[in-house]
């Protein structure tokens, strides 16, 4: 039986692998997301969406623009946190604030996360001396402080409002409850293997080691995380229709249902995925209210960032660029000319 499994393990790896299993889930999720999409709009009023945007007031739409506001400023800990984690203090809080923002912003609009977001800190942080490893730690840790973050509220909401994750995963509340135990468990187990001391918080080996933050430290990660979805929940929350009534709780149960299959599937912007997702938890709202609150959270959590971190960029790669030109020809008349040997006499 051992040699059995030990074949069908080298089996997977050699002509199955992770990476495939990946990108087929990826395919599905997508899949089945958009055909969803498709069903659920099967009727939807164009006229109705746009009437549903021009009723959002100006207070309704400023106060969800300072939720999302308030959710890219505690994102900027994200990679703050990493690197005083990994040791890195000196570099400043602006440049890993930088960072942060335009990796997540550019990386999650293009897609493919793990790739665009860690390209983008590379340019960055190299200039501070940071290796490729460096920036790996960097981009471990801070998904960490995310998944921590999801967790939680996941789990608190589903223990309070099992029935709102229903809709999407289609289990009874008794199990959804149960899993949300499991999430706090499973936080909870991680918070006791953490305090056991401080070798078993190390990750790796050779040239990739990384020391996970202590118990008391963790609690500020996990804050971190819960505080950064905490506004994104409620920027959504404040574009939602009037009527019928949700509770914030359960709008955020599905809000992180909704963003968690997102950044499964990999979509740019989880265009399709997260709407899908989001539509078929609150199916009891109005189609054509509910797409304007969507339409208008993707404008000022996605679009505006968006633009921004590319000019952002833009603007440091041009002034970087105007500083290497004055400094090359200094550098240049500041060389030493070559010595020339004197022939010896004769």
């Amino acid at each position: 039986m051992h040699r059995l499994l030990s074949a069908l393990g080298r089996g997977f790896k050699t002509y199955i692998g992770w990476k495939r299993v990946g990108i087929v889930a990826s395919i599905l999720i997508i899949g089945f997301a958009i055909s969803s999409l498709i069903r659920t709009l099967k009727g939807v009023d164009h006229n109705v969406i746009l009437t549903a945007l021009t009723d959002k007031s100006p207070a309704q739409i400023g106060m969800a623009a300072l939720c999302v506001v308030g959710a890219f400023c505690t994102l900027t800990f994200y990679d703050f946190f990493a690197l005083r984690t990994i040791g890195k203090l000196h570099v400043p809080y602006r440049i890993a604030a930088m960072s942060a923002f335009t990796s997540y912003v550019i990386g999650h609009n293009l897609g493919a996360t793990v790739f665009t977001g860690g390209a983008i800190r590379f340019r960055i942080y190299s200039d501070y001396g940071l290796s490729a490893i460096d920036v790996a730690k960097i981009c471990f840790i801070s998904g960490l402080t995310f998944w921590l973050g999801n967790l939680f509220v996941l789990g608190i909401g589903m223990i309070w409002h099992p029935a709102a994750a229903s809709a999407m995963d289609l289990l009874p509340d008794e199990i959804n409850r149960l899993i949300g135990v499991a999430c706090l468990a499973g936080i909870a187990a991680y918070f006791v293997w953490l305090a056991t001391g401080k070798k078993r918080r190390e990750l790796g080996q050779n040239g990739w080691k990384v020391v996970l933050p202590s118990a008391k430290l963790t609690l500020v990660q996990v804050l971190i995380g819960v505080v950064d979805l905490g506004f994104c929940a409620l920027a959504m929350y404040l574009l939602m229709p009037s009527a019928p009534y949700i509770d914030y709780v359960s709008l955020a149960v599905v809000f992180i249902l909704a963003t968690l299959l997102g950044f499964a599937s990999h979509a740019p912007g989880s265009l399709g995925v997260f709407d899908a997702a989001m539509l078929v938890g609150l199916w009891q709202m109005d189609k054509e209210e509910l797409l304007a609150g969507m339409l208008l959270f993707r404008l000022l959590y996605y679009i505006v960032p968006f633009v921004i971190s590319v000019v952002v960029l833009a603007v440091r790669e041009i002034v970087l660029g105007a500083r290497l030109k004055r400094v090359r020809p200094l550098a240049e008349a500041l060389k030493p000319e070559p010595v020339r040997g004197d022939p010896s006499p004769g």
